[in-house]
């Protein structure tokens, strides 16, 4: 049968895509590790609203008049009033005092000032949990695709979302974006969708494989061209859907969820491609030795 593009005859390709970015990415964590934010190293966030529209460099100078230098300030709020500023030290309570006297002085008694610091033990424990939060919500997944389907879709679904999880990690690693909390969230909610779009093919592949009679590879191979295909409608929409969501809030969003919505639109992107172009060739490799072996016996 003749298709648009053929994932299982390409698959080599679709792999040494996806090996290049992990690559890439790997060498950047060990190279110079992520970009954690205040988060998950310690320092204190400061979040200032002055009640009036404000550059960039105007907030710098008012930081510097409080004796103060902040590692990223980011300006943000439906006005322009916010300023987000981040400090790789703990601030003590006179520093943070001086600052907000400081902001009051420049720009009146609308001013409001909101402070989170993070202790080294508190960072150590959060990026932990949420280490082992990815990890549960992996296994988690690899349990219920083996009792709903088989342990083949198991391992090419599990090998596929971690897959997903990781293209986020590395494109965040190559452009040295913020890692922080809601970078986790969207790793998440990355393997939820992730998972959702391979269980959407699995069960299609699963009821062809109920009429179909596997003698060759390229039985195997055609059954999930068919599935990919008859599959592929719905995904398309799936995603776009979210997608959109997703850039609305990368473009209206306020400063503090750009990176969020950033995470999940590459997340969903990865995992569009690696539910057509991984999953699916990955299980035709665990497939098809089962065919060879039946060959073996029958000779």
């Amino acid at each position: 049968m003749d298709y648009k593009i053929d994932f299982i005859k390409n698959r080599k390709k679709f792999y040494y895509l996806s090996l290049t970015i992990t690559v890439l990415g790997l060498i950047m964590l060990l190279v110079s590790s992520l970009n954690y934010g205040v988060d998950f190293r310690a320092g204190t966030s400061m979040d200032i609203t002055v009640g009036q529209a404000v550059d960039k460099a105007k907030a710098e100078q008012v930081f510097k008049d409080a004796g103060v230098e902040p590692s990223v300030i980011t300006i943000g709020g439906t006005a322009g009033d916010r300023i987000s500023a981040r400090f790789d030290n703990i601030l003590p309570d006179a520093t943070t005092k001086k600052v907000k006297d400081t902001f009051l002085a420049a720009f009146g008694d609308k001013v409001s000032q909101e402070i989170n610091t993070v202790s080294p033990d508190m960072a150590i424990e959060l990026r932990n949990k949420a280490m082992v939060a990815i990890a549960i919500a992996s296994i988690a997944i690899c349990i219920y695709v083996t009792i709903r389907f088989e342990w083949r879709f198991a391992v090419a679904s599990i090998i596929a979302i971690l897959h997903d999880a990781f293209v986020v990690i590395s494109f965040f690693a190559i452009f040295r974006f913020e890692v922080n909390l809601p970078f986790m969230a969207a790793i998440l909610t990355t393997i939820g969708y992730s998972i959702n779009d391979k269980i959407v093919i699995f069960d299609r592949v699963r009821e062809n494989l109920r009429f179909a009679k596997l003698k060759t590879s390229d039985d195997l191979s055609n059954l999930l061209n068919d599935s990919i295909w008859q599959t592929m409608a719905r995904n398309i929409n799936t995603v776009v859907t979210v997608l959109i969501a997703a850039l609305c809030l990368l473009i209206f969003g306020s400063e503090s969820i750009k990176l969020f919505a950033l995470a999940k639109i590459i997340g969903l992107t990865s995992g569009a491609y690696s539910s057509i172009c991984i999953a699916g060739p990955l299980y035709y490799f665990l497939k098809n030795k089962s065919i060879g072996s039946k060959k073996k016996v029958a000779a």
